[in-house]
C-alpha cells in the first residue's frame, strides 16, 4: 500500500498543478539552451508516439525510504489530444490518461480511480509529457529555465535542463524540476521532481522507442464486470 498511496499523492499534486495554470512570458535564452530547445521542438513535430521501460524511485524525506516501480510507459497523439498510458509492475497497476479523465486501476482490489481533468488535461498532459514530444519552446510559457551542461546518463552526453514554475502555486508545490534531454532525438531520458518538503520523484527511461505503432489494447484496462470504480478528488 505504501507504492499505491505515494502513487497517489504523485497523481493527486498534479492534478493540483494543473488547476494552478500558468502564465504566458517572453525569456532570453542562451545559445547552448537554445539548441536543446530546438532539438526538442523538431522531436515534437514529428512526434506520434513514445514508448519506453521506465524506473521510478519515489523519495520521502521524512522516514528516509525510497518506493521503486517499475515498468512501461507510452503515449500517443490521437487528434488534438494527448493519450498516456502505464504498466506499473510488482505491485500491479495501470494508469490511463484518455477522454479528458485519468483512470489508476488496481488490479489487486479490482478498483479504478478515477480522476477528472475537466478543462485541465492540456496542462496536466504538458507535465506528464515533459520532454516526450511536448516540444522545447513551449516550456518557457511555464518554467523559467536554465542550461545545467551536459552529463552521460547510461552512455548518453545528455544536456541537462533546470525548469523553475512560473505559477506561484506551482512554485509553492515543486521548486525545480531537472531534464535529462538527448538531444541527438530531443526526448528525456531522466527526470527529477523536487519538493519543498525534500521528497523527490526520478524517473529513468530505458528502450525509448519513438513513432512506433502501439497495440491499441495498451490504451484500454483490463478490467472485469465485477470492477468497481470511484470517482476521486485531486485532495482524496
Amino acid at each position: 500500500m505504501h507504492g499505491l498511496a505515494s502513487f497517489r499523492a504523485w497523481v493527486s499534486a498534479f492534478l493540483l498543478l494543473a488547476a494552478c495554470g500558468a502564465p504566458l512570458a517572453h525569456a532570453q535564452t542562451n545559445a547552448s539552451l537554445e539548441h536543446v530547445l530546438d532539438a526538442m521542438d523538431a522531436a515534437g513535430k514529428k512526434f506520434t508516439t513514445t514508448q519506453a521501460k521506465f524506473v521510478w524511485d519515489q523519495y520521502t524525506s521524512v522516514v528516509k525510504d525510497t518506493v521503486t516501480e517499475q515498468g512501461k510507459i507510452y503515449f500517443r497523439r490521437v487528434g488534438g489530444e494527448t493519450q498516456m498510458a502505464v504498466e506499473v509492475l510488482d505491485p500491479s497497476k495501470y494508469v490511463l490518461l484518455t477522454g479528458g479523465k485519468l483512470q489508476l486501476y488496481v488490479p489487486k482490489s479490482d478498483q479504478v480511480m478515477v480522476y477528472n481533468l475537466q478543462n485541465n488535461q492540456g496542462v496536466f498532459e504538458s507535465f506528464l509529457q515533459l520532454g516526450f514530444g511536448g516540444g522545447g519552446h513551449a516550456l518557457l510559457k511555464s518554467f523559467d529555465l536554465e542550461y545545467g551542461g551536459t552529463e552521460t546518463v547510461d552512455g548518453v552526453e545528455t544536456s541537462k535542463l533546470d525548469l523553475v514554475p512560473k505559477n506561484p502555486k506551482a512554485l509553492d508545490m515543486f521548486p525545480h524540476i531537472i531534464l535529462w534531454i538527448d538531444p541527438a532525438r530531443g526526448i528525456s531520458v531522466r527526470q527529477q521532481l523536487f519538493q519543498k518538503s525534500g521528497d523527490y520523484r526520478l524517473a529513468i527511461y530505458s528502450d525509448i522507442r519513438l513513432n512506433e505503432k502501439i497495440p491499441e489494447a495498451v490504451f484500454k484496462l483490463k478490467t472485469n464486470s465485477k470492477t468497481t470504480f470511484q470517482t476521486v478528488s485531486p485532495r482524496d
